[in-house]
């Protein structure tokens, strides 16, 4: 059975940082992209950051500069570091696993989720 499990939100001051961690199990994503994803109460889900199979990384502009992800595949586990936190980054996030090895930050392309967790950002 396929899990992916976050960890790592929390609440903050604005401008504080943050590391999540998507920790995977039954499933090796090694040749495939993962990506984060976020939804704040009344919008709908958007791609914040994905990485391929071969590292490159995609970015909302949003959080370009702001926000790194990374990945170790020897550890099946995928990581986002937000940095310089805004109020507007407060959201539930969510890890996904994609059907897809290129960096993509596109729903359809994710077979995998997690339950999320919370990210709130105080100004």
């Amino acid at each position: 059975q396929v899990q992916l499990v976050e960890s790592g939100g929390g609440s903050v001051q604005a401008g504080g940082s943050l590391r999540l961690t998507c920790l995977v199990s039954g499933y090796s994503p090694v040749n495939y992209c993962m990506g984060w994803f976020r939804q704040a109460p009344g919008k709908e889900r958007e791609g914040v950051a994905a990485i391929g199979s071969d590292g490159t990384a995609d970015y909302a502009d949003s959080v370009k500069g702001r926000f790194t992800i990374s990945r170790d595949n020897a550890k099946n586990s995928l990581y986002l570091q937000l940095n310089t936190l805004r109020p507007e980054d407060t959201a539930m996030y969510y890890c996904g696993a994609a059907r897809v090895h290129y960096a993509s930050r596109f729903m359809a392309d994710y077979a995998y989720w997690g339950r999320g967790t919370q990210v709130t950002v105080a100004s």
